[in-house]
């Protein structure tokens, strides 16, 4: 069986076990290992305003040791574009 990962809509982080949201929108309220944001304590202005406070902030890793080694926040972010 493939492993399928989801990607953060807040930092792009393709490494989500579950969907943020199901097709009801129901959060899954699985915390991103990246970011540290959990899904269902939100709405989308407030997961801008984390995803903007979270690069002021310097992009910390909530859970830095899953942070790979060749980790790249722009290229990350790209993951959010259409």
């Amino acid at each position: 069986m493939k492993n399928t990962f989801y990607i953060c809509p807040v930092c792009g982080f393709k490494g989500l076990k579950e969907m943020p949201y199901d097709k009801q929108g129901s959060p899954s309220y699985e915390i991103c290992h990246c970011c540290g944001f959990e899904f269902g304590l939100d709405d989308k202005a407030s997961m801008d305003q984390f995803r903007e406070n979270w690069i002021k902030k310097g992009a910390p890793w909530f859970t830095p040791k899953l942070k790979p080694e060749d980790w790249n926040l722009q290229k990350q972010l790209e993951n959010l574009l259409p």
